[in-house]
């Protein structure tokens, strides 16, 4: 396209941005659009022209796009024509191909099967766990990456494909002609009931329709005797706000303001109210929130929490107070644009990174930017008159913090060469069981758990140890200050006591890695859905919340119902 064809282009945008009411700028504004497009523009023709090397204009373009939104924040993202399926999925959480989590497997340079779905073209493939994918369609899969994998096993839905793996436990290869599928990843990966009449229902994701599943799910579990509900949003990140206030919509009256979009745009702005009548506006709920708690699960949490509807338990959550909007790009691409901060029903928003500032000190996008001091939050409202803040995320009412994970818990199952020792463990397991007890009632035997310390052992595992790394770093500025030789002896008995001694270790941190081994374990036979049931036996922050809502007057109390 011609230089001053382009420019002709820019014009107009820039017209147009002036013409529309409340996004019109000063002309130094307009100015400065222009002057800085039309050098893009001038510099991309000389790159073109004269550089050494022919240019690819996706890829230098490209990069350009990607470098210009990485400026403003982590949401706001352009999505080419050949990744706006990757965009589709975020929002409805439907693909279509094989239905299976794969990795790759550092110490065998292989793609591996992480987990089947269940229901799926992979579980109905009889794969499982730690299975090395061989070929695809003839194709050998050796020395491929997880994403060139993942291209070949995705495809139209009622497309087939030849399938190898090797199970690496017997060496049998397996050989299946797959159907693919549309995949839907649960919202919902499980609902039950627990003890006392307490319904548990563990949302995933805001994707399209998860309100539909929330319903069905809590009417279900009334019919089955449920007398409070628990709905655990710990790790959801978000997505669909308007499955947010169709579940808020559930549990309180129709005509209630759950939240507010405001933004540049006056047009663009929008109150939701909640539409229908509800389910039970009287059922005590508990809310479970983390860290990873974010998005349309804070508008959520925080309208139930406003509403004093529910009893928020956790910790303080991510802190996503912005919505985003999707505008078709040319050439069927897709821009998700961030245009509005959300603002929940005690009138706060609880954006809790300032990227503004992030950029004016230098920083980027990134999702761990500038975050608002607790000292400049501001104090709102809910319905009973608690007190609440915004700029930080959803504080729970009641906080209740995970144990924390040791150092070599997190070296054997988060480190990538210690990790294959866990999985090799499992596999080793999974060929010597065909089958194990209830996710509830599964558990690894202290004789199994001596079988993983050993191979652990054997196998000569390290890591390292945060108290021998500040001794060597106290012994070190001891020596630069000088006082180290009047300090020998004590800094040898200390080193003497801080020796490395894995058994030791293990031992310690026996019952969290007998539940880590047997989750997994879990996951294989009864997938996700199993995993969840199992991790609740030994979950402490469920215990809590249970504690709570089978004691009315605390519930009261912290809600100031009474």
């Amino acid at each position: 396209m011609r230089t001053d064809k382009i420019r002709e282009m820019l014009m107009i945008v820039v017209a147009w941005l002036s013409a529309v009411p409340g996004v019109a700028q000063g002309s130094d504004h307009n100015f400065n659009i222009v002057k800085n497009l039309d050098v893009l523009n001038v510099i991309y023709k000389h790159l073109d022209m004269l550089y050494v090397d022919t240019l690819d204009a996706n890829e230098v373009v490209g990069t350009g796009i990607n470098a210009m939104l990485r400026s403003l924040d982590p949401y706001t993202e352009y999505y080419p024509e050949e990744k706006v399926k990757d965009l589709t999925f975020l929002r409805t959480g439907t693909y279509a191909g094989f239905g299976a989590i794969i990795r790759y497997n550092f110490a065998l340079g292989r793609v591996v099967i992480g987990e089947p779905y269940e229901g799926m073209p992979s579980a109905e493939a009889g794969v499982r766990m730690g299975d090395i994918i061989e070929s695809i369609d003839g194709e050998s899969m050796e020395g491929k990456s997880t994403s060139y994998v993942s291209e070949h096993l995705r495809g139209e839905a009622g497309t087939t494909f030849e399938l190898k793996v090797r199970r690496p436990a017997t060496g049998e290869v397996l050989t299946r002609r797959v159907t693919r599928k549309a995949i839907q990843t649960p919202a919902i990966p499980y609902y039950g009931l627990l003890e006392n009449g307490v319904g548990y229902i563990a949302l995933h994701s805001f994707t399209e329709n998860a309100s539909k599943d929330v319903r069905r799910a809590f009417i279900d579990l009334k019919k089955q005797g449920m007398r409070s509900l628990l709905l655990d949003l710990r790790d959801n990140g978000g997505g669909s706000e308007m499955e947010a206030v169709n579940i808020v919509n559930m549990f309180v009256p129709k005509g209630r303001l759950v939240v507010s979009n405001r933004g540049k745009l006056a047009r663009a702005n929008h109150d939701y109210k909640t539409t229908v009548e509800p389910l039970d506006t009287l059922m005590p709920i508990a809310v479970l929130v983390n860290g990873n708690t974010a998005s349309a699960s804070e508008i959520t949490s925080g309208a139930l929490q406003d509403m004093d509807r529910a009893v928020i338990v956790g910790t303080r959550t991510f802190g996503k107070g912005l919505v985003q909007m999707t505008i078709d790009m040319p050439y069927n691409g897709t821009l998700k644009l961030t245009t509005n901060k959300y603002y929940i029903p005690s009138g706060r928003c609880i954006q809790a990174i300032n990227y503004a500032k992030t950029r004016e000190n230098g920083g980027n996008r990134s999702l761990y930017g500038e975050r608002v001091p607790d000292s400049l939050t501001h104090v709102f409202h809910t319905a009973n008159g608690r007190e609440v803040r915004d700029g930080g995320g959803i504080m729970p009412d009641v906080e209740v913090k995970p144990d924390s994970v040791s150092n070599l818990v997190f070296s054997l199952t988060q480190l990538v060469d210690s990790s294959e020792l866990v999985l090799n463990y499992e596999l080793d397991y999974l060929a010597r069981h065909d089958q194990i007890a209830s996710p509830r009632e599964f558990m690894l035997t202290d004789e199994d758990y001596e079988d993983f310390k050993q191979m652990v052992m054997k196998s000569n595992f390290k890591y390292d140890r945060s108290t021998e790394t500040y001794l060597d770093n106290l012994e070190k500025i001891a020596k630069y200050e000088d006082y180290y030789n009047d300090a020998r002896e004590e800094f040898d008995r200390l080193r003497a006591k801080l020796k490395h001694d894995v058994g030791k270790d293990l031992d310690r941190d026996r019952e969290t890695l007998k539940q880590i081994l047997a989750n997994d374990i879990v996951t294989v036979f009864y997938f996700q859905r199993g995993a969840v049931e199992h991790s609740l036996t030994a979950d402490k922050i469920v215990k809590r919340a249970v504690q709570l809502l089978g004691d009315s007057e605390e519930y009261s109390r912290i809600l100031k119902l009474k």
